[in-house]
């Protein structure tokens, strides 16, 4: 029972192996510059966040403080941001935290950031479906809306008012787009973008003309008292929702930076992925942080935060001070903006059913390759239809909520994953084979006795990574209860609090003395584990936020994707096969040497 147990455990942890000589070769077409991959993370990021986010955060969770939720959401996504671009130039392969979780942490636990990551990417390309329609329906006085809702109306809670066939339609061109090839997608994108682009500018600069200091510290007397509504309006000031509606809205705002991990979702498709990966996720995410807060500076001057309309926040941000023929100029950039939002939500979805597909773990038909196009053009056209069918039946709100879990895990995932990657023995077999032997072990968490890392030190930060983040995890959990209970004061709260901190602050420290590898690359993420660790407790609070609702969703999810693996992907992985091949010529080789 013990040896089943055993082999079960070896099989779900196995890790995916690359030679140097096959990790730069790809059937997919190598033809992305640095340019193309900032633009890239640019016009997938700045869409719905931009247009859509900005207003409900604002409105209805942050007030003025919804910089703040930027920022939090900002530091939280560069932290994560810093660990994709260093795996991004170790494994330069489709897949993104996929792909780096299966040659660091294994085999089932890259099937479930893979699985969530195909709930993420369909997810995000279905609400940014939904938020062009319902976007260009509010230019055209809602006449869709008002057809759909008489014509094509879904009598449910579950789903959206009305099945929406635009959003639907506007999946399956883009689906078409990227049939056609990346580089010509790429180009689509360019030009969406910089339109967008300009627009932003356009509207940070004329909207810095019309701000009022006093719209960040309106009294409560100010703030109307509103009846006939359902939503609070909060108590004004700039923390109009309290700190904890500052941080419930960075939890949203974070669905605004999720387009950088397109860059290194396509590093199989990049020309040089060594240098453009770090490059373009830096300069994606410093240029998006900035234009995130510019805009809701300018926005929550302009207007104050409890008048701002969530579903069209700049055009009637710009009617409120009397510049209404806004209206269309913004609604050009703002149907860019959201359109190559979704080219950048599609694009990556294809690429990491087809590395997941490539590896067995899924169909392996999904990745069958276009010789002449060179792209995966079955898992595009898949990605494609389940896009458009969760477009056509469900709405913006719950999309999002269930897309951030997702998003969320693999971002953990990944700085975990570099902080098993920096703590392995290196390639040297001589210095793999050292062992300390000075003392017991006991002393090697604060004194390690070597320099390099060893079978052993590898094991002991294994084991202390383990329990920092499930001390994370109950640490975050605490912080939640006691802000929802309102007990944040009593001392027994205090207590348990100040001994999970400690505890924190304890196995942080004996991570960072044990001896890390001195590999280098083209990229690395800095101050390690410091930053890793930072990121992953961000997220974890971030994950703690979410709604019941959410993790039952995700929860079905998960459900589905085991029985697939259990099923297939168990017994299909090539990673399964390649490690039998191994063992048996080495067992042959055994026996002729004892022969």
């Amino acid at each position: 029972m013990t040896s089943f147990l055993q082999r079960f455990y070896d099989n779900i942890t196995r890790k995916k192996t690359y030679d140097t000589d096959s990790l730069h070769i790809s059937q997919l077409r190598r033809c992305l510059t640095v340019f193309d991959l900032t633009i890239l993370g640019i016009g997938s990021t700045l869409g719905t966040g931009t247009y859509i986010i900005t207003g409900q955060v604002a409105h209805e969770t942050a007030g003025p403080s919804v910089i703040l939720s930027f920022l939090i959401a900002a530091i939280a996504s560069i932290l994560a941001g810093v660990c994709y671009a260093e795996f991004g130039t170790r494994a330069p392969r489709a897949g993104s935290a996929y792909t780096y979780t299966y040659v660091s942490v294994g085999e089932i636990m890259a099937f479930i950031i893979g699985w969530n990551m195909i709930l993420e990417y369909v997810i995000g390309a279905a609400s940014t479906a939904r938020a062009l329609s319902a976007y260009f329906d509010s230019l055209i006085d809602f006449v869709m809306k008002d057809y759909f809702t008489i014509h094509f109306p879904l009598h449910s809670e579950t789903f959206a008012p009305y099945a929406d066939l635009f959003a639907m339609t506007l999946c399956l061109v883009v689906t078409m787009f990227l049939i056609v090839g990346i580089k010509e997608s790429a180009v689509l994108n360019n030009v969406f973008t910089f339109v967008n682009l300009t627009v932003i500018a356009l509207v940070v600069a004329v909207g810095l003309t019309k701000v009022h200091g006093h719209n960040w510290k309106i009294s409560p007397k100010e703030v109307p008292n509103i009846t006939n509504v359902t939503y609070n309006v909060g108590k004004g000031g700039f923390f109009p929702f309290g700190i904890e509606g500052t941080l419930a809205g960075a939890a949203t705002c974070f669905y605004a930076f999720v387009g950088f991990d397109l860059v290194a979702t396509t590093g199989e498709e990049s020309k040089n992925p060594q240098r453009a990966i770090p490059t373009s996720i830096c300069f994606t995410l410093i240029v998006c942080s900035i234009i995130y807060c510019a805009i809701s500076i300018v926005i929550t001057l302009m207007v104050p935060y409890y008048l701002l309309n969530p579903d069209a926040v700049f055009p009637e941000a710009f009617r409120y001070v009397q510049l209404p023929a806004f209206k269309y100029i913004i609604g050009a950039g703002a149907l860019t903006g959201i359109f190559a939002s979704l080219l950048g939500s599609l694009l990556p979805l294809p690429r990491v059913l087809y590395a997941i597909a490539a590896d067995g773990l899924i169909f392996r038909f999904i990745s069958w390759i276009h010789p002449r196009l060179q792209t995966p053009i079955i898992a595009t056209i898949l990605g494609g239809i389940a896009a458009a069918f969760m477009a056509l039946i469900f709405d913006l709100k719950k999309l999002v909520e269930m897309m951030s879990i997702g998003t969320l895990l693999a971002y953990s995932l990944v700085s975990i994953s570099v902080l098993f990657l920096r703590y392995q023995p290196v390639d040297d077999p001589l210095l793999r084979s050292i062992t300390p032997v000075s003392g017991p072990i006991y002393k090697e968490l604060f004194r390690p006795s070597q320099t390099h890392p060893t079978v052993l030190s590898a094991r002991i930060t294994k084991y202390l990574i383990t329990l920092l983040v499930l001390n994370g995890f109950i640490l975050c959990a605490i912080q939640i209860f006691a802000s929802h209970r309102l007990a944040a004061k009593e001392s027994g709260i205090i207590i348990i609090f100040s001994i999970f901190i400690i505890a924190e602050i304890i196995l942080v420290t004996a991570i960072a003395r044990q001896p890390k590898s001195e590999k280098s690359s083209y990229f690395e993420t800095p101050l390690v584990p410091y930053v890793p660790v930072l990121s992953v407790f961000i997220n974890t609070y971030l994950i703690l936020k979410l709604s019941p609702a959410t993790w039952i969703r995700f929860g079905v999810w998960m459900i589905i994707g085991f029985l697939i693996y259990g099923f297939y992907g168990f017994w299909h992985s090539s990673q399964r096969f390649i490690n039998d091949t191994q063992r048996l010529l080495s067992g042959s080789s055994s026996s002729l040497i004892s022969s």
